[in-house]
C-alpha cells in the first residue's frame, strides 16, 4: 500500500544548506532577531509540516497568479511575477523575489503585491508589521510607492486586502534591522529577545526552533 504522505514528504525534503553572512532576505527583516541570529548561527532543517506550510503558499501564489492574470478581472494587470529584487549596501546584499506587480485601471497607478497565507483570517484585522516592512523594503528601492498585501486563507480562498502607503521611515528601519543582524552576527553578539519582549511579536516564539537556545541565552 502506497504511503503518500512519504511520498510528499519525500518529495518536499531538501538538503540543509547553512545561510551565508552577508546575505539577507527581505522578509527576514520583521523576524525576531535573536531568531534571525540564530537561524545562522545555528542552521536546523526545515521541519516536514514547515516544508508543507511553504509548499502550500506556493501554490496558492500560482492560483493568484492565474486570477490577477484573468480576462475575467478587466480592472487589473498583473504586469509581472517573481520579481527579481537584489540590493547591495556596502558589505551586505539582501535579496529575494517581489509576488506580484499590477496595474489597477481604475487609476492607472502600479501596486507591489505580497501574497501571505494564512489558515484563517478570524484575527486578521491588520497587516503584521513584518510584512509591512518587507514590502516598504521593495517600494523604496524599485520606486514604486503603492503597495498591497494580500492574506489568502488555505481552506476557502477567502481573502482579506490591505493597502499599505510608502513609509520612508519604515524602509529605513526595515534596512537598519539587516544591518544590525549583519553586525551581530559578524561580532558575535546575541540581540535581545525581541519577540518575547513585545506583546504583539511573542506569538513567534511558540513557532520558533530555537526556544531552549533562547531561554539559555545560548
Amino acid at each position: 500500500m502506497i504511503n503518500f504522505d512519504t511520498l510528499i514528504s519525500n518529495y518536499l525534503k531538501k538538503e540543509l544548506r547553512p545561510k551565508q553572512i552577508g546575505k539577507y532576505f527581505p522578509s527576514e527583516t520583521g523576524s525576531c532577531l535573536r531568531k534571525l541570529y540564530y537561524s545562522y548561527k545555528i542552521p536546523r532543517e526545515i521541519n516536514q509540516e514547515l516544508s508543507k506550510i511553504f509548499e502550500m503558499g506556493n501554490l496558492l501564489h500560482d492560483f493568484v497568479n492565474k486570477v490577477l492574470n484573468s480576462s475575467k478581472n478587466p480592472d487589473i494587470q498583473l504586469i509581472d511575477t517573481e520579481v527579481p529584487f537584489k540590493l547591495e549596501l556596502n558589505d551586505i546584499i539582501i535579496s529575494g523575489r517581489i509576488d506580484n506587480i499590477v496595474k489597477l485601471n481604475i487609476n492607472e497607478k502600479l501596486y507591489l503585491v505580497e501574497i501571505k497565507s494564512t489558515s484563517s483570517l478570524q484575527y486578521t484585522e491588520k497587516p503584521s508589521l513584518s510584512h509591512i516592512l518587507q514590502l516598504q523594503l521593495y517600494m523604496h528601492f524599485k520606486k514604486i510607492h503603492n503597495g498591497l498585501i494580500i492574506y489568502l486563507e488555505k481552506n476557502s480562498l477567502k481573502s482579506k486586502t490591505f493597502e499599505v502607503n510608502y513609509d520612508e521611515e519604515q524602509a529605513k528601519l526595515a534596512i537598519d534591522r539587516l544591518v544590525k543582524t549583519h553586525s551581530n552576527l559578524t561580532t558575535n553578539v546575541l540581540p535581545e529577545p525581541e519577540a518575547k519582549l513585545d506583546e504583539e511579536l511573542i506569538w513567534q516564539c511558540k513557532f520558533c526552533d530555537y526556544q531552549d537556545e533562547c531561554e539559555n541565552n545560548v
